[in-house]
């Protein structure tokens, strides 16, 4: 099932993968989401700021894991910070069974999107990922999805359903 929205995948996370994720974004936090995941610790916590950036990472990550609407850019970050720093193999093999060109998983040249995806290249990426945990596989895909659904729209098995 795919989701509409980053915060819909997002709140549909297990915890243990959302705490995850949270920690891999504040290991290397994105500059542009930053303010927004201090934010969300402050908000959820009622914590000042100051109090808030001193926390230890892993109590930090634990508290942005039950966010469960972090809005769409942090959720978005986060998504994508969950499959950079755990699930560099699952993002290796999809783009060369597309054959891609990637640095470690990241499309090589990002300027050149290279057109969309289609029907029998979904399904051919699809089966190159069988030997992974096939909720992550959605996961991803999802992702990939909502980052540019012009290009990835043939990942999407019959339509976003939330």
């Amino acid at each position: 099932m795919f989701y509409e929205t980053a915060t819909r995948l997002w709140k549909h996370l297990p915890p243990e993968e959302r705490k995850r994720a949270a920690e891999a974004f504040l290991r290397e936090p994105s500059p542009e989401l930053a303010g927004r995941a201090l934010d969300a610790l402050v908000k959820a916590r009622r914590l000042r700021p100051q109090a808030a950036r001193s926390l230890p990472l892993d109590a930090q990550g634990r508290i942005l894991a039950t966010v469960l609407d972090p809005g769409e850019p942090l959720a978005q970050g986060l998504l994508v910070s969950l499959h950079l720093a755990e699930r560099r193999p699952l993002l290796r093999a999809f783009l060369d069974a597309l054959g891609l060109p990637h640095e470690d998983g990241v499309l090589a040249d990002e300027t050149d999107p290279g057109g969309t995806v289609s029907t029998a290249q979904a399904r051919r990426a699809r089966e190159a990922l069988a030997t992974f945990p096939a909720a992550e596989v959605e996961v991803y895909l999802n992702t990939l999805w909502l980052q540019d659904p012009d290009r990835w729209g043939s990942l999407v098995p019959e339509g976003p359903a939330g």
